[in-house]
């Protein structure tokens, strides 16, 4: 039971833990570095890893933040690893395998401060592993889920858009809805689909290789 549930377990600890660390937080924000506690609309997750809160005070939140953090990208390899298990295609398998194993320290590294390089590096294999299996949902009869990645992919690159340009007073919210999409997301996946929704896709692929040899 604990294997099956490895992932819904590991980010119901890491939601806690980000939970708490948000309690923590002294406060302080980019536009008013007097602002109490942490101000949903305006801080970014990232300001629960800093050692000083932007407020000038001690971060306590720091150890509770990066506890969550951690169980978070444990809880994302092995998505991954369970999600390329259902997928029939080796080579995309693979890709969906390796590159999101790869993402479990990227993303943990995230909360250093090599969190700008860390985070445009996490995000593109985060990204293209979700990409990559949206192709395969496409192609199955998951209706909803096929909504559903396209909608999470659109908010993800509309958050990039907001970034590029410098939209800051906007950002802070977008991150946490797509923060918030992509929790769901990877649960939906783990939990609603299974090898069986994609072993046709493969008979097809098997079908078209013999019909040009």
């Amino acid at each position: 039971m604990i294997k099956k549930y490895s992932v819904l377990f590991g980010l119901i600890i890491s939601l806690s833990f980000l939970t708490i660390a948000i309690s923590f937080y002294p406060g302080g924000t980019y536009q008013d570095k007097n602002s109490i506690g942490f101000d949903w609309s305006k801080n970014y997750i990232c300001n629960l890893f800093e050692t000083k809160a932007l407020n000038g005070t001690r971060n306590s939140s720091i150890i509770w933040a990066y506890i969550g953090m951690f169980f978070y990208s444990i809880s994302c390899a092995i998505f991954f690893v369970n999600m390329s298990k259902k997928i029939p295609d080796k080579t995309s398998s693979n890709i969906i395998k390796y590159a999101g194993i790869l993402t479990m320290p990227l993303t943990f590294l995230i909360a250093t401060p090599l969190h700008d390089i860390m985070l445009t590096i996490s995000n593109f294999l985060f990204w293209t592993c979700i990409t990559w299996i949206t192709a395969f949902i496409l192609r199955t009869h998951h209706h909803f889920l096929k909504f559903y990645c396209v909608i999470c992919l659109i908010i993800f690159y509309y958050a990039v858009y907001i970034h590029a340009s410098s939209n800051w007073d906007l950002l802070p919210i977008i991150s946490k809805v797509n923060s918030i999409s992509t929790v769901l997301l990877i649960l939906g996946l783990e939990y609603f689909t299974k090898r069986e929704d994609f072993v046709h896709i493969l008979s097809k692929k098997q079908r078209y290789n013999a019909e040009n040899r």
